[in-house]
This record gives structure tokens, C-alpha cells and sequence, in this order.
């Protein structure tokens, strides 16, 4: 019973760091119809910067304010100067776009900082016993600090006029122009507000981990497939779907065989949508051909 329960606790904090990367994937795709696939590469990026200043005597905290921020900025920086002159609707050239510039955001981090493995200091050390379990506090911070990021998260959608607004762009960009409403101001703020909860994930991801150029890709393809599981048009179903694949992972890692994760994952993802293709929360288009 102790192990189920903190292979449980592991899951729901992976699931926690799934769904926030899902969760700032969806906001971006729903407010500017991009598919960032850069956005591992670029909170990547904001990970090595918060190592440097830890070396430097930097807090942890700082460090991770500074890894958000310089995600955040050097996101904004590629949208402004590649996403953007591609136009509305262009959804397959901006991924492509996307693909290209994380590569070349991973070979700039392994020139500078190489590929050896570097360690990301825990927010909080020790563990809490609970039913004869040792929970790493670290997994319960993470959980905590997930669960706070997606509640602001839901009440600036739901309750304040900036996430009634980003709302109304995400339905129709056409609509809320002529309303009066800046969709490109608005488009600005969803990538800002989607790779800051990135850079948030792979801040309390990479303690686990450990630091190379690489170190988010796996992560985000499972947060893909959280959004794929939940609906790629849902924020709801981004953090359902990405909790569901954490927890999935961890059974599958600690009582089938660790090889076989994602193989798991994978499948039970393409079970669902064979199923029901939308996802579980998203909603189903019709095209008039």
C-alpha cells in the first residue's frame, strides 16, 4: 500500500507538470492557432540561465524568476519575429517554424553550457511519512504550486475581463476586432501567459531530471498527449489529460517496466481517440467541404 501510494503521489506530480505544459500549449494554440513545439526548447533555456545564477550565489527562487522571465522574452522575441510575419492561420508553417527554432535554441545551449548532465536544485528537500510512505516534499510542493498556477489560471478566464477578451479571440479573432479588442496585443499576452506556465513546469520538472539540452522533450510530448487526451481545445482537458498521463506513467514505469512508459502512455492515448477523436473534453467540428 505505502509503494501504490507514492508511486501515486510521483504520478499526480509528473501528471501536475504535464498538464501545465499542456495548459500553456492550449492557450497559445487557441489564441494564435500555433502549435508551439519551441516551448520546451525555449524554458529549457531558462532553466540554464537559473543554474548560472545559482552558481553565481543567486537564491532559488530568483533563479527561478529569471528562468520564467528570460522564457518568456525570448518566446515573445519569436513570435514578433518569425511566427507573426507568417499570418493568421497558418497553422502547419508555424509549426514547422516552431520545430526549427527548438533546434536551434538546443545547439545554442549546448555550445554554451555543453551537454553534461547539471543538477536543478529541489525547491524544498526532505519527505513526509504518511501511511508508512516517505512522500518526497518536493513532489507535494509541486503538486501545490501546479494546482495554484492552473486556479489563477481558470479565474483570469472566467472572471476578469482579460480572460473574457482572450476568450472572445480565441472563438473568432475576426469578431473581437471589431469589437475594439487588440487580438495582437492579446495574442502577446497568451504567449507570455503560456510559456510563463512552461517555464513554471520545467522549473519544478528538472530537480527530478537533472539539466542537458534535451531534458523537456520527453515531457512534452507527454503533455502532448495530455491535450490530445483532454481535447486540444480545452484547458480543462489539458490538465485532466496530463494528470491522467502522469499517473498512467508512473504505474506503467514502477509495476510493468520503465521502457515501456510512454509505449503505455501512447497507447492508451490512441485508444481513446479511436474512440472519441475530439478527446474527452473537447468539442467536435464539422466542415463543409
Amino acid at each position: 500500500m505505502s509503494q501504490f501510494l507514492l508511486v501515486l503521489v510521483s504520478g499526480v506530480a509528473s501528471g501536475a507538470v504535464y498538464g501545465l505544459m499542456g495548459l500553456g500549449l492550449v492557450i497559445i494554440y487557441r489564441a494564435t492557432d500555433v502549435v508551439n513545439f519551441a516551448m520546451a526548447s525555449l524554458a529549457t533555456l531558462g532553466l540554464y540561465v537559473a543554474v548560472s545564477l545559482r552558481d553565481q550565489g543567486v537564491a532559488t527562487v530568483l533563479g527561478i524568476v529569471a528562468a520564467v522571465t528570460i522564457t518568456v522574452v525570448a518566446g515573445l522575441l519569436v513570435r514578433e519575429t518569425v511566427i507573426r510575419p507568417l499570418g493568421q492561420g497558418q497553422l502547419f508553417s508555424a509549426l514547422v517554424v516552431t520545430m526549427g527554432v527548438s533546434l536551434v535554441v538546443e545547439n545554442v545551449a549546448s555550445s554554451i553550457w555543453g551537454d553534461e548532465p547539471k543538477s536543478f536544485p529541489n525547491l524544498v528537500n526532505g519527505t513526509v511519512s504518511w501511511s508508512g510512505a516517505a512522500l518526497p516534499v518536493q513532489s507535494l510542493v509541486t503538486i501545490a504550486v501546479a494546482a495554484v498556477a492552473m486556479a489563477v489560471v481558470g479565474y483570469l478566464f472566467a472572471r476578469t475581463t482579460l480572460g473574457s477578451a482572450m476568450r472572445a479571440v480565441a472563438e473568432n479573432a475576426d469578431t473581437a476586432r471589431v469589437v475594439g479588442l487588440g487580438a495582437q496585443r492579446l495574442a502577446r499576452i497568451a504567449w507570455a501567459l503560456g510559456l510563463g506556465l512552461a517555464a513554471l513546469a520545467a522549473c519544478l520538472y528538472a530537480p527530478r531530471s537533472g539539466l542537458v539540452p534535451t531534458a523537456l522533450v520527453a515531457p512534452l510530448f507527454r503533455a502532448f498527449a495530455g491535450i490530445f487526451l483532454g481535447g486540444l481545445t480545452s484547458m480543462y482537458g489539458a490538465v485532466v489529460g496530463g494528470l491522467t498521463v502522469g499517473v498512467l506513467d508512473n504505474l506503467a514505469a514502477n509495476y510493468a517496466s520503465a521502457s515501456l512508459r510512454d509505449t503505455f502512455v501512447f497507447s492508451f492515448t490512441v485508444l481513446v481517440l479511436l474512440i472519441r477523436p475530439q478527446g474527452i473534453f473537447g468539442t467536435r467540428t464539422f466542415q463543409r467541404v
